[in-house]
C-alpha cells in the first residue's frame, strides 16, 4: 500500500512539474489563470491518453467539456432570442424588443475553437451576443458553423459566407429591421480567421457593404509557425503552441504528419517560397515584438502530401495581396501579448494600415488568449469583461 501511495505522490509531483509553468507578473488575476493554464493542459493530458488507448479521439474529448457550457434560446426583458436556420446553416438571433425609430445596427459573430470546438450557442457567446444587442440596440446573429474534422476545410467559411449572404439580402435586412449600412463581422481567435476570410471573399462581390470588422486575438496565417510570440508563449498560458497546433491541423486534415510537420515549421510545400513575404515578421512587426529572434523562412518540401489549403488565402488570409487589402472595411484588432497568435494580428494590423484602411488597434499587455471564452461562470475571468467592454466601446462609435 505504501508503495502505491508512493508512486501515485511521485505521478502527481511529475504531471504537476510538466503542467507548470511560471506567470507573468503582469498578468491580472495570476492565480486563477494558472488555475485555468493547469486544467487546460490537464484535459489535452488526458485527451492523448483517451486517444492513444483508442478510448476517444482527442478533439472529441475536449468537446465533451464545450457540450455542458449549451445554452437554451432564453429570452429576457430586452432581447428576443431565437434559434433558427439563414441557408440551412444554425444561427442563434439576439433581437432588441424596444421600438426604435430608425433601423438598428446588426453584428455577426463568428465564434472561436481551432475550428474543431465552439458553438455560438456555449454560454459565453450566448452572454457576449446578448450584451452587443442590448448595448448597441442591434440585432446579433451567431452563426454554428460545421467543424472540424467531421468537415474539414473550407466548410466551416463556406458556412459563414452562406450566412452573411442570406442575411444581406434586403428582404432580411427588412425583415430585422436592419440598416444595410450599419453591418459589422466580428469573431475570435479562429472564429477571427473565419470573419476574415469571410469579409475578403465578399467585400467586392455583395451588393452591400460591410462596414466593419472586429478581430479579437484573430489567427491569420497557417505559413509560419515559428514567429516570435509562437517561441515566447509556446507554453501557454492557456493555450500552448501543441495544442493550438494538433486541432487547428484537424480543419485541414487528421493525419498527424501535418501537425507534426507544422511543429518544426517544415510543412509548407515546394513552390511556395513566394508567399513568405506576405507573413514575414521580420518585415512587419514592430522592433519591440522582434526582440533577438532571427527570421528563417519554413522548410519546404518535407511532407510527402500536398495539402492545397496550406497555399489558400481562405485558410491564411494574411496571403492576399495589398490590392485586396486596400477595399476592406473600417476594422478593429484586439491583440494580447500573451499569445501564440499576437503576432498575427499585429502583422494584419500593419499591412491594413500601409494600404490606407482604417484600422483601431488594441492591445493588452496582460491579455491572454481566450479570454472571452472565459467571461462567465465557473471562471469570471475579469480580463474577458475588459476585451468585451473595449469591443463594444469600438463598435457603438463606428457602427
Amino acid at each position: 500500500m505504501g508503495h502505491k501511495t508512493l508512486c501515485f505522490g511521485l505521478f502527481c509531483i511529475l504531471f504537476a512539474y510538466h503542467i507548470y509553468i511560471p506567470m507573468p507578473e503582469n498578468i491580472e488575476e495570476r492565480w486563477k489563470v494558472q488555475f485555468l493554464d493547469a486544467g487546460m493542459k490537464m484535459l489535452s493530458f488526458m485527451g492523448k491518453i483517451f486517444e492513444n488507448t483508442d478510448l476517444m479521439k482527442y478533439e472529441e474529448f475536449l468537446s465533451l467539456f464545450v457540450r455542458i457550457q449549451l445554452t437554451k434560446p432564453v429570452s429576457d426583458e430586452n432581447i428576443t432570442v431565437i434559434d433558427t436556420d439563414f441557408s440551412d446553416i444554425p444561427v442563434r438571433l439576439y433581437l432588441p424588443k424596444r421600438k426604435s425609430e430608425r433601423q438598428r445596427p446588426a453584428v455577426i459573430y463568428i465564434h472561436g475553437g481551432a475550428f474543431t470546438l465552439g458553438s455560438c450557442k456555449m454560454l459565453p457567446y450566448d452572454y457576449l451576443n446578448r450584451w452587443t444587442a442590448n448595448k448597441l440596440d442591434a440585432v446579433v446573429v451567431g452563426i454554428d458553423y460545421r467543424l472540424a474534422p467531421q468537415y474539414p476545410f473550407p466548410t466551416a467559411l463556406e458556412d459563414c459566407v452562406l450566412v452573411i449572404k442570406y442575411f444581406l439580402q434586403d428582404t432580411i435586412l427588412k425583415k430585422y429591421g436592419v440598416d444595410p449600412t450599419r453591418i459589422c463581422i466580428s469573431g475570435d481567435s479562429s472564429g477571427g480567421t473565419l470573419a476574415t476570410a469571410a469579409i475578403q471573399l465578399l467585400q467586392n462581390n455583395s451588393e452591400h457593404k460591410i462596414k466593419a470588422q472586429a478581430l479579437l486575438y484573430p489567427g491569420l496565417q497557417f505559413i509560419d509557425s515559428l514567429m516570435p510570440s509562437h517561441r515566447d508563449y509556446e507554453h501557454g498560458p492557456f493555450l500552448s503552441r501543441e495544442i493550438a497546433m494538433k486541432l487547428a491541423c484537424l480543419y485541414v486534415t487528421e493525419d498527424t504528419a501535418l501537425a507534426q510537420a507544422i511543429q518544426r515549421n517544415e510543412h509548407m510545400p515546394k513552390g511556395s517560397r513566394h508567399l513568405f513575404k506576405f507573413v514575414n515578421w521580420s518585415d512587419f512587426l514592430p522592433e519591440k515584438y522582434k526582440k533577438n529572434y532571427v527570421y528563417t523562412e519554413p522548410t519546404l518540401g518535407k511532407l510527402n502530401v500536398f495539402y492545397p489549403a496550406l497555399v489558400d488565402s481562405r485558410l491564411s488570409p494574411l496571403l492576399v495581396n495589398d490590392s485586396q487589402l486596400q477595399s476592406l472595411p473600417l476594422t478593429y484588432i484586439l491583440t494580447c501579448e500573451h499569445d501564440i497568435l499576437r503576432d498575427d494580428g499585429l502583422i494584419y494590423k500593419t499591412r491594413l494600415r500601409n494600404v490606407g484602411v482604417q484600422v483601431t488597434h488594441d492591445h493588452l499587455e496582460e491579455g491572454i488568449h481566450g479570454a472571452i471564452s472565459l467571461i462567465t461562470e465557473p471562471y469570471n475571468l475579469h480580463l474577458g469583461l475588459t476585451i468585451r467592454d473595449k469591443y463594444i466601446s469600438w463598435l457603438e462609435k463606428n457602427l
